[in-house]
């Protein structure tokens, strides 16, 4: 089947990797859990499905975050508190989509959801990952 649809994904960049293996690894998994959802919402699924893979993905991205959060705070980072606010912002975007999910129906949720978390991994990469790992290297 030829199907025209353009399913938007989100795509790993040079740019996004931050020197830590293991982080980057973890980044590239959650990039990769969050393209499933857009596959799986361009395939006209139910609300219900939509609902349960986004919970996972929420919770596997609290998860990333936490751990990042625990490193941080031991390392006694001096700009922990804008990351991890920056790191509630995604989870609050998430959150939201998935309340218009339940309340609107899930028409256009992968335009929305992709759009959002393109912006958020572009500007969280390069900014608040790319600084705080620029500190681990002048500190080891």
């Amino acid at each position: 089947m030829n199907d025209s649809r353009k399913i938007p994904q989100i795509e790993w960049r040079a740019e996004f990797e931050t020197g830590d293996a293991a982080i980057d690894h973890e980044h590239k998994d959650m990039i990769e859990r969050i393209n499933h959802f857009l596959i799986a919402a361009d395939t006209d699924p139910t609300a219900d499905d939509l609902l349960a893979h986004l919970g996972e993905i929420h919770a596997w991205i609290s998860a990333h975050f936490a751990l990042e959060e625990k490193i941080m705070r031991d390392q006694k980072y001096d700009a922990y508190e804008p990351h991890k606010d920056d790191h509630e912002t995604l989870l609050d975007d998430l959150r939201d989509i998935m309340e218009e999910i339940e309340t609107e129906g899930y028409a256009g949720a992968g335009q929305k959801l992709q759009q959002r978390l393109s912006d958020w991994f572009i500007n969280h990469f390069k900014t608040q990952d790319a600084r705080w790992h620029s500190s681990q290297a002048k500190n080891p």
